[in-house]
């Protein structure tokens, strides 16, 4: 693995990480790419694409999350 494979990857881990605690305050993955965007300066398109990857692989979390999401508004 080159050093800039490690490096996207600790990146791409980081802003993983963002969207859990964006998960953790309840947004939608629109209100999550607004505030990473605004104060973490991370790309759109970056946090969009973690976020359906993470869909893709919590597909069950994920609909439980937006279920849960429509109960409280």
């Amino acid at each position: 693995m080159a050093l800039g494979d490690s490096s996207a990857a600790a990146y791409i881990h980081m802003v993983q990480h963002l969207i859990e605690r964006c998960l953790l305050f309840g947004m939608s993955m629109e209100e999550c790419i607004e505030t990473l965007s605004k104060h973490a300066n991370i790309g759109p398109v970056i946090t969009s694409t973690v976020w359906k990857e993470l869909e893709k692989e919590n597909k069950d979390f994920f609909k439980a999350y937006r279920q849960w999401r429509e109960t409280r508004h």
